[in-house]
């Protein structure tokens, strides 16, 4: 692999790695750090009513709970390692698709991706997708190459662990599915190709028609189908949130602009590369296509599931074909390929570092809220708005919903917070007047953070609260009144 390869490994390494504890849990990492905690019969269990995707991450995850911790760290270490894995399968991938050259290019423009780096560091299930739709593509380039049942097993194992992580990933190893019956020379053949995936889906089938029936992807559609496609590119180049995103989204689109000209020009036959790795490089682009057109397609007819995080699966692929596309135009001008590369990875390395250094472009700040709130004298209520219990369990022990017997309460505190639902954020909550749940209340502390306001009010004395006469509508969104019993250290 050469030098080269390694220091950009290395680098890839420590952009995921290194920056592990700078953000705050968010709701669903929250909920990914409950279930870790359950026995692993009791995880399973939970899943059909608390997730939307098939149970392998979880699984993985609380192996690797039993010896790792449940911090911030320990939680995103494993998809840090997942994203990390990511580049050495794409530098594989884009040099059968491209050569030496594309596969540095490739390797490079993987390591710095900020949606991939994001990802990297969430624990939740899109690392692992990611990983495993890079190794299928690879996987199944190699099994097109020689249909022998060892390459065709190897395949359908890692489709059926696709399948396993996301149901998405249906998009992608299906049409690679139809393609290799297709090729195969016999029954034999196709049955080695087909027999893990089509036992994996017809294994999650009843779970995933009874996770349908929950609301946990419910928010997808909280907004309009076009605007969701629209941000899709964006946030495949410069992630959620940047500083100056249009700006680097433009300028970081018009540095793979010459990866996309070359790539045309790989499949027109016009470039320097050899007849077999143009093949691979169609048949890589038009799967890739299909697993990004056919949820459009189903969107559009009334099953909408489509927000970027769930095509993440495409990402790698795409940039694994840029990666052909700049050695394609690097056999004509070598200066504009290796512009073009270091061009999109600065402008990634700048999305990245404005994440890292600036709140607002971060996940949902519960640390922050939860430390600005500190501890109380006795039993208190917190009151937070939307309503989120698994972050704020996470990070304030022994909180639980407000419910009968009522305790006599020392403090509330109200937390107003800006979430963050992957196409921007809302001004953070400011709230012009201090809410006050009883007239014996007075504020004590008030703490505006760069996504949050929090307000902490204390009585003279312990006064005994029931839900009724508690504010729960802060800034038009629900609040949840919750209790924290005691002092907590």
């Amino acid at each position: 692999m050469g030098r080269a390869f390694v220091l950009v490994l290395l680098a890839g390494a420590a952009l995921r790695f290194a920056t592990l504890d700078v953000q705050s849990l968010w709701y669903d990492e929250a909920v990914t750090a409950h279930l870790l905690q359950l026995h692993l019969g009791d995880l399973l269990r939970a899943i059909p009513d608390s997730e939307s995707s098939p149970p392998l991450y979880y699984v993985l995850a609380w192996l690797w709970a039993q010896v790792a911790d449940l911090g911030e760290v320990g939680l995103r270490a494993l998809p840090a390692l997942f994203g990390t894995a990511t580049i050495p399968v794409v530098w594989a991938l884009a040099r059968r698709v491209g050569g030496d050259r594309a596969a540095m290019f490739a390797a490079a423009l993987v390591a710095v991706n900020p949606m991939l780096v994001w990802f990297s560091q969430e624990a939740r299930v899109y690392a692992l997708l990611a990983l495993l739709a890079a190794c299928a593509a690879l996987l199944w380039l190699r099994a097109l190459e020689a249909p022998r049942p060892g390459r065709l097993l190897a395949w359908g194992a890692v489709a059926a662990l696709a399948l396993a992580t996301h149901y998405y990933a249906i998009f992608l190893v299906g049409p690679q599915a139809l393609w290799l019956v297709l090729r195969a020379p016999s029954p034999g053949t196709r049955a080695a190709a087909l027999a893990l995936p089509l036992a994996a889906a017809a294994a999650l089938l009843p779970l995933a028609l009874d996770q349908r029936a929950n609301d946990s992807a419910s928010f997808i559609n909280e907004s309009g189908l076009a605007r969701r496609l629209a941000q899709v590119p964006k946030q495949f180049l410069v992630g959620y949130d940047a500083p100056l995103e249009r700006l680097l989204a433009v300028a970081s689109a018009l540095a793979l602009l010459a990866g996309v000209v070359g790539l045309v020009l790989v499949l027109l036959g016009r470039g320097a590369i050899a007849r077999g790795a143009r093949t691979d490089a169609l048949r890589l682009t038009v799967t890739t296509a299909a697993a990004l057109a056919v949820p459009i397609v189903l969107a559009l007819a009334g099953e909408d599931h489509v927000v970027t995080r769930n095509l993440l699966a495409v990402l790698p692929l795409m940039l694994a074909l840029a990666g052909a596309g700049l050695a394609a135009v690097a056999s004509r001008s070598r200066p504009l390929a290796l512009a073009a590369t270091a061009a999109a990875c600065a402008l990634g390395l700048v999305a990245v570092g404005g994440v890292d250094l600036d709140a607002r472009y971060q996940r949902d700040d519960w640390r922050g809220a939860a430390r600005a709130i500190g501890t109380a004298p006795g039993d208190r209520v917190v009151v937070a708005a939307p309503g989120s219990l698994a972050p704020l369990r996470y990070y304030l022990r022994g909180l639980r919903p407000l419910h009968a017997p009522f305790t006599p309460t020392t403090e509330v505190d109200y937390i107003a917070i800006s979430a963050h639902r992957g196409g921007g954020r809302a001004a953070p909550p400011r709230p012009t007047a201090d809410p006050i749940p009883g007239v014996q209340f007075r504020v004590v502390g008030r703490t505006e953070g760069k996504t949050f306001t929090a307000i902490r009010m204390r009585p003279p004395a312990p006064q005994l609260l029931l839900p009724g006469n508690l504010i729960t509508t802060m800034d038009d969104k629900k609040a949840t009144p919750l209790q924290q019993r005691g002092r907590q250290r």
